[in-house]
């Protein structure tokens, strides 16, 4: 049996120990492995190679993705499902596809399609509906707060109050939990709009008290009441998404134009994408490895692996990513009590 194995979208750390996981334990089945670069663009381009134990034996402590990725989208593309699915079975029984929403909303189509597949979880959005923790959130939390913590420092040297814009297009985990983490003064996501006016109000009501420093984390895609997206231009990628950003920069000028607080803003973003996946993400990305080439073995093409407690299940594609998994009323409440 040949299977193929693609990570499609944003990179994620955790991705790596995952490809380990996935090549270790099909070798050990007798399945081959056959890698596919960038993503979807390496099925619509036929740019695969075998995957071998050597290539991927060191990648536990690797950030980023070995097959590298890409925002290819066939659902877009003139018969691009059809190409995809054709290529595949030239070369492979079966796929493995690591990603978000939009990658496995491609891979669900393939299933429908006739293709085998099975879905990996990735995103450190965490924003899917089917399981608890998605590969690289937990890194991306961890380099997030130490970011913070360092930016707290400057900030104190020089009485400032800083704005730290983090990713989070719908779902604003990243920003409510290194918000929560780092004790932010004001946590802003994109499943509460926000009254710029209270916020300025906050950040005065601070000062007054003494306070000469503070944090305020926004995700990139917090909304104003009567607005809409900061982005950077109005050009949509392959999935139809705007490219968001700036929502830190505007908040913080508006900050210390309406206070005249010394304010100022960092952009995270990639940031938190890079670099070493933390001990919990290798562990994970091995255990969806496992659970991924299990599937295979089974035969239960059209799954997607989940976390739900500490135990790896699966379930649908199609039900897995039929909707999006939001900052819950808990939360809310946690972050109106703390901040």
């Amino acid at each position: 049996m040949k299977i193929a194995i693609l990570t499609g979208g944003g990179d994620a750390p955790g991705l790596n120990p995952v490809i380990r996981s996935v090549v270790k334990v099909a070798k050990e089945n007798q399945v081959e492995m056959i890698g596919i670069k960038k993503g979807w663009a390496g099925l619509v381009e036929l740019n695969h190679f075998p995957l071998e134990w050597e290539d991927v034996k060191n990648l536990h402590s690797e950030g980023g993705t070995f097959l590298l990725s890409s925002r290819t989208n066939p659902i877009k593309m003139e018969n691009g499902i059809k190409t995809v699915a054709e290529n595949l079975k030239q070369i492979a029984d079966g796929l493995i596809a690591m990603g978000g929403e939009d990658t496995l909303g491609v891979a669900n189509e393939l299933y429908k399609n006739g293709v085998n597949v099975i879905g990996v979880p990735k995103t450190i959005d965490n924003d899917l509906f089917s399981t608890d923790y998605t590969i690289g959130f937990d890194t991306a939390i961890n380099i997030t707060v130490e970011a913070i913590d360092r930016i707290r420092t400057t900030g104190r040297s020089h009485e400032r109050f800083m704005v730290v814009e983090v990713m989070g297009r719908h779902a604003g985990w990243l920003a409510v939990h290194s918000g929560l983490a780092s004790g932010a003064d004001v946590i802003l996501y994109p499943e509460e709009k926000y009254d710029s006016q209270e916020v300025c109000n906050k950040i005065k009501k601070l000062k007054e008290q003494g306070q000469k420093t503070g944090i305020i984390v926004i995700a990139e895609g917090a909304k104003e009441i009567e607005g809409s997206y900061t982005t950077q231009n109005e050009e949509l990628d392959a999935f139809g998404h705007v490219k968001l950003g700036g929502a830190g920069e505007k908040l913080a000028k508006l900050i210390e134009n309406n206070t005249g607080i010394e304010t100022r803003h960092i952009v995270l973003g990639h940031l938190a994408r890079g670099g070493t996946p933390s001990a919990f993400d290798r562990v994970y990305g091995a255990r969806l490895g496992y659970g991924a080439i299990k599937l295979v073995l089974e035969k239960k093409w059209g799954q997607m692996l989940t976390l739900r407690g500490t135990e790896i299940k699966s379930m649908s594609l199609e039900d897995g990513v039929k909707e999006l998994k939001t900052v819950t009323n808990d939360y809310k409440d946690l972050i109106k009590q703390l901040t």
